[in-house]
């Protein structure tokens, strides 16, 4: 968390563990991750999720195909004051999500069981994110409808995704050109890891 720069006391720490030892423990049955063991799954799941945090704008937010509430919970842990939508198709990870909030007493935090091509919130988000869910050719179309004006979406990628920017179909080339990726340094991992920001508008946050 220092590396990040990032604030932190004793309670917010005492939740980000006992979300790795929840998701861990369900893990053994439920395979909600590939990633074993809590040890692997700080660098890999937690602080990963967290590096981006100084690019998530705005007050509501959704994470869409948020699997095992990743970067959805470590975010909504750190950011009390925002709201987040945590959307995933699949029962047995929403099952899991929900329960970690409870655990976790997260008020800032709404489980939806759905798909991002069928879900329609109450308003659109502020910021959008999406982490090993799909290429960029798919989410960019998928997400579009939930962004506010001004909002902008958030993808997390390994490697430079120029291979996914060079797939993408003409009617997306316009979309594309309005991508900014950035580098994220992640403590403890050595593989290369960037963000997409894009935002609909050229009066977003990107």
């Amino acid at each position: 968390m220092e590396e990040l720069a990032l604030p932190y006391d004793t309670g917010l720490l005492e939740k980000l563990i006992l979300f790795l030892c929840l998701l861990d423990r369900w893990n053994r049955v439920y395979n909600l991750t590939s990633v074993r063991g809590i040890e692997h799954m700080v660098a890999a799941h937690l602080l990963d999720s967290l590096a981006a945090l100084p690019y998530v704008h705005g007050d509501s937010v959704i994470d869409v195909g948020t699997g095992a509430g990743l970067p959805g919970v470590p975010l909504a842990v750190v950011c009390p004051e925002k709201q987040f939508t945590l959307l995933d198709s699949n029962s047995k990870k929403t099952r899991f999500v929900r329960q970690v909030v409870i655990e976790l007493a997260l008020e800032n935090v709404a489980v939806v069981h759905g798909r991002v091509e069928a879900f329609q919130g109450e308003k659109r988000f502020d910021t959008v994110m999406t982490r090993a869910f799909s290429a960029l050719s798919d989410i960019l179309p998928q997400t579009a409808h939930l962004i506010a004006p001004g909002g902008c979406l958030l993808a997390w990628k390994g490697q430079f995704p120029v291979e996914e920017l060079n797939c993408l179909p003409q009617s997306q080339e316009q979309l594309a050109q309005r991508c900014k990726i950035l580098s994220l340094r992640v403590p403890g991992i050595e593989a290369e890891r960037h963000l997409v920001c894009w935002s609909p508008s050229s009066g977003g946050p990107v």
